[in-house]
């Protein structure tokens, strides 16, 4: 019998897709289950409020509790790095391991992962975040070789974080095709927040290029870091077969 595997998902707490779009996402390994911690995150901006959200002895208290179930891998489902520096990503992974001896991974971390398996040069963005944030991740991306330009990112201006799961699924398939026509040799819908995970096999059937959703990121880096086949996961993208 195969051994049962948890993982162990950090959550923003006004977040209402992740959870079950990464159920449904693992629904096909029957060793597999996933169980969530939450904490505070409502509005997304550059204020000092919304910078503090992320702080880091907030978010190691809710990796904690999920130590507390004994999950076999530890993964924060949400895309603060991409404005705050990949680095704070990388520094809260070394931080949830020391303190509590579970590996740990995020989604942009995996995304990048994925983005040097796909040999991704050129990314499009789509975003629901203000000019502002985009900003930051555009330029996080420029600054580590990755070319991100006014064609190839999309942005919605976006606040509160419960409105961002109510954007259509046409309104992101007309974003991903615009960044794709612009030049994007992969896209991610980068917030996890967005009900756009199961879209992900159709997008890249219709425009051709690679499409990394940033829950399935998280999910899949976690599985992989754990021994499973990614492979067994079908329908949701060419990253769990070819990753």
């Amino acid at each position: 019998m195969p051994k049962q595997i948890r993982l162990g998902i950090l959550t923003p707490s006004s977040n209402t897709a992740l959870e079950p779009l990464t159920y449904q996402i693992v629904s096909s390994i029957p060793n597999v289950s996933v169980h969530f911690s939450r904490f505070p995150v409502t509005a997304i901006s550059l204020s000092p409020e919304g910078l503090a959200q992320f702080d880091r002895s907030i978010i190691m208290q809710a990796a904690q509790l999920l130590a507390h179930a004994e999950v076999d891998m530890i993964g924060w489902s949400g895309t603060a790095a991409g404005w705050m520096g990949f680095e704070d990503d990388e520094r809260l992974c070394e931080a949830i391991t020391k303190a509590t001896g579970i590996p740990a991974t995020t989604s942009v971390l995996a995304l990048n992962k994925a983005l040097g398996i796909f040999k991704v040069k050129k990314l499009g963005l789509v975003t629901p975040y203000l000019d502002d944030v985009q900003e930051r991740i555009v330029k996080n991306y420029n600054d580590i070789g990755m070319e991100v330009t006014s064609e190839t990112e999309r942005h919605l201006r976006v606040v509160k974080n419960t409105d961002v799961a109510l954007i259509g699924e046409d309104v992101l398939e007309t974003l991903v095709g615009q960044v794709v026509e612009g030049g994007a040799h992969a896209v991610s819908t980068f917030c996890t927040n967005l009900i756009a995970a199961h879209k992900v096999e159709l997008w890249e059937a219709k425009y051709g290029v690679p499409v990394l959703d940033t829950v399935t990121t998280v999910t899949w880096d976690m599985l992989r870091q754990c021994g499973v086949d990614t492979k067994a996961i079908k329908g949701w993208g060419r990253i769990f077969q070819e990753a």
